[in-house]
């Protein structure tokens, strides 16, 4: 009865945080009504810069959080905003000549980093595909099926297995193939594969394609057998073009999101054995995370542990949201109650400090303990509302299928 009570008050805050609070932030403050799409960059503090470029990955989501919100919860608001963020984004974003999505855009709607980078190219292959999951808008999976095409023909590597990462806008190779600063100028990472992962599992879901079912079973490989490998408990970030591994960074957030979207692929191309090897080896990164990334004393998980093994004890927006899924997931695979109690304490976490009770929507970074770190965006190329949505979404539908249906719980099968 505890573990009832504390899926019901879970289900039931994250719903009322989902439609009360992220959705009514994205519709109010985020659409440029100026020049169409999202602005650019909203600060901390809630002021909105009308010059900042436009990002892909931003528009991106939020098309994929407008069309995931109603074809769950069925707001024809909802609706209207994935339609409008859809017809942004196929005619500004789509490069007309070369094919493929353009990385940046000016506030204008013009192409100002026009480089093809396949992060950016499998976020468009997912929010897409979900726009005609929702809608039917058979515009947007020909966009999709199309980018899924150009990914395969120009990324995919055929020797090695996996995808390059970054080319020009005429789908040459780039030297410099990094996200950010930040990361590795490495040839494969996890990260974009992580997301061609989930952008394929949706796609094969409203396109079953045998192309598609057979980069998916690869993907999947390759995360099991390469990224984490048959016996590992964290992903490996960055990989030379042959898989050699090129970076001992361990991410916490990176390590519970592949946990559970590693379930969801499975799933969604086979039953049986094949998918139980990916929940044994998502209850395998959860566990681990359980024990090395997760805060006991204050809730949430941490940012990362460097190759020094120095710990980042800050906590983001987006690992938090997907720990919440990701240990809600383990509770249902093994039923072990530290998982449900790593979750709620999570959210517990969000709800304390990470959400901004007077400009709307989640910080993007705070201390272990919960302080604001400042000069952090609201809405920016990479704060969107993707992680935290989604998070909500699920929450519903994996409660539901616990307490509402058992029968359909994994837990069941």
């Amino acid at each position: 009865m505890v573990a009832e009570a504390t899926l019901r008050a879970l289900r039931t805050e994250m719903e009322e945080e989902l439609t009360g609070r992220i959705l009514t932030f994205w519709m109010e403050e985020a659409p440029d009504q100026r020049h169409g799409g999202v602005v650019g960059l909203i600060t901390g503090d809630g002021e909105r810069r009308e010059d900042a470029p436009k990002g892909a990955v931003l528009h991106a989501r939020f098309l994929w959080t407008f069309s995931a919100a109603y074809r769950e919860l069925g707001d024809p608001r909802y609706r209207e905003m994935a339609d409008r963020a859809a017809a942004y984004f196929t005619s500004h974003f789509i490069d007309p000549v070369h094919g493929g999505v353009f990385w940046m855009l000016d506030a204008g709607g013009q192409p100002i980093e026009t480089r093809k980078h396949v992060y950016a190219q499998a976020f468009a292959i997912y929010a897409l595909s979900e726009h005609f999951r929702s809608t039917g808008n058979a515009d947007s999976l020909e966009a999709a099926i199309a980018l899924f095409r150009l990914v395969e023909t120009h990324a995919y590597d055929g020797e090695h297995g996996g995808y390059e990462e970054a080319f020009t806008r005429e789908w040459t190779l780039l030297g410099d193939v990094r996200l950010s600063e930040q990361d590795a100028n490495e040839r494969k990472s996890m990260n974009t594969h992580l997301h061609l992962l989930e952008a394929y599992t949706t796609l094969h879901t409203v396109w079953p394609d045998a192309q598609v079912r057979a980069r998916l079973d690869a993907l999947i490989a390759l995360f099991q057998d390469t990224i984490i490998g048959p016996t590992g408990t964290h992903v490996g970030c960055f990989f030379t073009a042959d898989w050699k591994p090129r970076s001992s960074v361990i991410s916490f957030g990176h390590d519970i999101e592949t946990s559970w979207l590693l379930v969801e692929a499975s799933r969604a191309v086979s039953p049986g054995a094949y998918c139980e090897r990916a929940q044994q080896t998502a209850l395998r990164i959860a566990s681990s995370v359980l024990e090395d990334g997760y805060d006991a004393s204050h809730g949430g998980v941490y940012n990362e542990r460097a190759a020094d093994g120095q710990l980042d004890t800050d906590k983001e927006w987006w690992p938090q949201a997907e720990a919440i899924v990701g240990f809600l997931g383990a509770y249902q695979e093994s039923g072990r109650a530290e998982f449900l109690d790593a979750a709620w304490s999570t959210w517990t976490f969000v709800k304390e400090y990470l959400r901004d009770e007077r400009h709307g929507e989640w910080h993007r970074r705070v201390s272990r303990t919960g302080a604001l770190r400042p000069a952090f965006e609201k809405v920016g190329p990479w704060k969107c509302p993707y992680h935290n949505t989604r998070a909500c979404l699920e929450v519903l539908s994996r409660v539901d299928a616990v307490l509402v249906n058992p029968s359909s719980s994994p837990t069941a099968h």
